[in-house]
């Protein structure tokens, strides 16, 4: 290479080397064109050159034959020839690779916490209305304030059990929260459980630090993660991704358009990052990519054609590499007239024409200039790979895995204690104390359960009460009959009537002291039997 392209990605030739400066790689790209023109490797070639510059890469690997940059390659007579005509030394290498993937199957696992993915994104992947993203909104906040750590799942469904639970009160405070709306998030959980999502809401969560390495060398880690099986839950991957992005833009402190990229990023099959996404989530993704270049991070969209990017977005890809258009339809022959119109045209050849012309291999360039103008659109032959071409073995990739800088960090999950356990301890000791009522102060009788000492006393008091009543009501009887009137001598009268009263009452009373003995004996005895 030449000092002119020694601080420069060199991604083909037209009458000229056409390179990418890395002082403006943070100012992002895009590489679009038809399945099978060669948007993977050029995608390949551009990160095995950031990684040669010391630039570390994330790649979503989509198709599943990127991984073979992990590998050298093994050109052949054509690719040699191309090279030679280049004057491009082509000898076979491979940079630093670490495999990713969020189910950890084909790579180390990614997973992020619940509250860093936060309810504007978690909305966006559960597919909620607004009405139901506001009550998602509220479930954070009350998290927050309870000091509930909402890290995977099974946190979050236990945190919306307790919004539901306490609708009422919460609902005072924040608004209207329908236990049906909660039942409705609650099920579409579920089925995001169902797609495998469990396996990357959790801990331990991704270093960013861990995407960002450069090995002994000084060349910069080509994190490859693995999105074939991730790719047929479109949400989920365009969620991921967002996440991505925001993690970073939250993170990294700016540093405007440094000498090279901290990070350089290629988004495959971007197109799932814009379908049927509301107004907010685009206006989130517009805003992360046009704020993002100034934390020294480049983005790359890797897209079929440029009108499935909004333009707002669009606007923000500065560097640009379109691969053959075919426009069979009238939208096709639409979206071609607007990829041919975001190029600065060159007189020498009709650019809607010059995209249906292309073959295999060869592109469209316009990248930016040292002045950040896009440079006059050129027709080029795409720089043959150094790595493989096509995906690597399972052992291979089990052998990248091995010697991986962060082998054994992400493979085991942590469970520490977060909102689900602390929602069921509250819980727990709820239903402990509602079952052990106040210890009365002979120390020892629960509330609700009494002992057998203290139904002793119940019975014996009640006895006695009864008792105690009947002597009375006898005495009471007896006064009205005996009279007790006391003689000039002092004695009561005993003979008639009042005699024969009198020992009757006598009679009575006694027979009552028994009858009140005979139920206290058997009060306190048969309270002893229980």
């Amino acid at each position: 290479m030449t000092a002119e392209t020694a601080a420069s990605i060199f991604i083909g030739f037209s009458d000229k080397p056409e390179a990418l400066l890395l002082d403006r790689a943070n100012r992002h790209g895009v590489v679009a064109g038809a399945t099978g023109t060669g948007k993977t490797v050029t995608l390949q070639i551009m990160a095995q050159a950031f990684s040669d510059a010391g630039v570390p890469v994330f790649a979503a690997d989509v198709k599943g034959d990127l991984s073979g940059v992990a590998e050298p390659g093994a050109p052949g007579d054509k690719m040699l020839a191309r090279a030679k005509a280049m004057d491009l030394d082509l000898t076979p290498a491979a940079p630093p690779v670490i495999f990713w993937d969020l189910f950890g199957k084909k790579g180390h696992p990614i997973r992020a916490t619940v509250s860093e993915m936060g309810p504007v994104l978690l909305a966006r992947l559960l597919d909620l209305n607004e009405v139901q993203e506001g009550v998602l909104a509220i479930v954070f906040r009350v998290a927050d304030q309870e000091g509930l750590l909402l890290l995977d799942m099974k946190d979050l469904q236990a945190a919306l059990k307790y919004v539901s639970d306490n609708a009422q009160a919460i609902s005072a405070q924040y608004g209207n929260v329908a236990p049906a709306t909660v039942g409705t998030i609650q099920r579409k959980l579920l089925t995001l459980e169902n797609q495998g999502a469990e396996h990357f809401f959790g801990e331990p969560a991704l270093r960013l630090a861990d995407l960002m390495r450069t090995d002994a060398s000084g060349r910069g880690y080509v994190n490859v993660l693995a999105a074939d099986t991730l790719i047929q839950s479109p949400a989920l991957y365009s969620t991921f991704l967002l996440w991505l992005m925001s993690e970073l833009f939250e993170q990294l402190p700016e540093i405007g358009d440094p000498g090279k990229p901290r990070l350089v990023f290629f988004f495959d099959e971007a197109h799932l990052l814009f379908r049927d996404a509301p107004k907010a989530l685009l206006a989130k993704i517009e805003q992360v990519v046009r704020l993002i270049r100034s934390k020294g991070v480049g983005i790359y969209f890797v897209t079929q054609n440029p009108s499935d990017i909004p333009d707002s977005v669009l606007a923000q890809l500065g560097n640009r590499v379109q691969h053959a258009l075919r426009a069979y339809t009238p939208a096709d022959q639409k979206g071609l007239r607007a990829a041919a119109q975001s190029f600065r045209a060159n007189p020498a050849f009709d650019t809607a024409e010059a995209i249906q012309a292309l073959g295999v291999g060869e592109a469209l360039v316009s990248v930016l200039d040292e002045k950040a103008a896009p440079t006059v659109v050129q027709k080029t032959l795409i720089r043959p790979p150094a790595s493989r071409l096509g995906p690597v073995s399972d052992q291979e990739r089990a052998a990248v895995m091995a010697r991986s800088p962060v082998a054994g960090q992400y493979d085991q999950v942590q469970d520490r204690e977060s909102a689900f356990e602390i929602l069921q301890a509250r819980a727990g000791q709820a239903a402990s104390t509602a079952q052990t009522p106040a210890r009365t102060a002979g120390g020892g009788a629960r509330t609700g359960q009494p002992s057998a000492g203290s139904e002793i006393g119940g019975v014996v008091v009640k006895q006695v009460l009864r008792t105690v009543l009947s002597v009375t009501f006898l005495k009471m009887v007896m006064s009205l009959f005996t009279g007790s009137r006391r003689g000039g001598g002092g004695r009561a009268a005993s003979g008639g009537a009042g005699g024969v009263v009198g020992g009757l009452a006598g009679q009575l009373s006694r027979s009552a002291i028994s009858a009140a003995s005979r139920e206290i004996t058997r009060g306190v005895l048969g309270g002893m039997r229980r």
